[in-house]
């Protein structure tokens, strides 16, 4: 049997967030009617990851790929996730993929999003666009961000600049402006996020002076190709448990 998919979303008291997890992990599900695909939450929401992984072991599971659902490996992919998982019951076997990022199908994603909110490819030489994170204090996370600005930036964009909604600068209002002063005829925000929340709503507000919002990425088609990917990948390694380097 495949090894059970259990997606480890943050978790928010923003109702939004919930729902748009759910209505990824539904696609997921339609596209690969043979894996078994279950949803966990490590803060504010039900199920917990714990208890998820305690009603599998019951059910007699051994294999699970646990799939944290985040662009970049910060912090929660470092220490929350490892830290829960080495607590789950020690019959199951127990394999972390990758986060989702960095990707060409979320840059494609992210593309679909902003064509959606009223662009179009005969924009994009005329278009200063944001990249807006919700940031993070890990210094390869925020690397991570302004290496896909500027991978981005190469596919025809009149400019690409990152931004982030804590923990690092710039602000989205600050790089929209910038790209204001650099002459862009239009400037657009492309929020790097994956559900709505407080950090999203943060990156709406410092987008009040560009031209066009783009939705967050939640159920985007390119979104659940990822991740079933990394599932894979993730489910050809032959690894007997979960190891956590130090």
């Amino acid at each position: 049997m495949k090894p059970v998919l259990l997606v480890i979303a943050h978790g928010s008291r923003d109702p939004r967030h919930a729902a748009t997890v759910h209505a990824l992990v539904r696609r997921v599900r339609s596209l690969r009617p043979d894996v078994r695909v279950e949803t966990g939450f490590l803060d504010f929401n039900i199920p917990s990851v714990q208890g998820v992984l305690e009603s599998l072991a019951a059910e007699g599971v051994r294999d699970v790929v646990a799939l944290p659902l985040l662009l970049t490996r910060a912090f929660h992919a470092k220490a929350d996730i490892p830290a829960v998982l080495r607590d789950a019951p020690r019959q199951l076997r127990i394999r972390q993929a990758e986060v989702l990022g960095p990707s060409p199908l979320l840059l494609s994603a992210l593309e679909r999003r902003l064509y959606e909110a009223g662009l179009t490819p005969a924009d994009k030489s005329s278009t200063g666009v944001v990249l807006a994170s919700a940031g993070s204090t890990d210094p390869e996370a925020i690397a991570v961000i302004a290496d896909i600005a500027r991978e981005w930036r190469h596919t025809g964009w009149c400019a690409v600049r990152p931004a982030f909604a804590s923990a690092a600068l710039p602000r989205t209002e600050d790089a929209v402006r910038e790209l204001r002063a650099l002459g862009c005829a239009q400037v657009a925000v492309a929020p790097y996020v994956l559900a709505p929340g407080f950090l999203p709503d943060r990156i709406a507000r410092g987008a009040a002076g560009a031209d066009v919002l783009a939705e967050v990425l939640g159920p985007a088609p390119e979104v659940a190709r990822v991740l079933l990917r990394r599932y894979d990948a993730a489910a050809a390694r032959g690894l007997p448990r979960l190891t956590v380097s130090a």
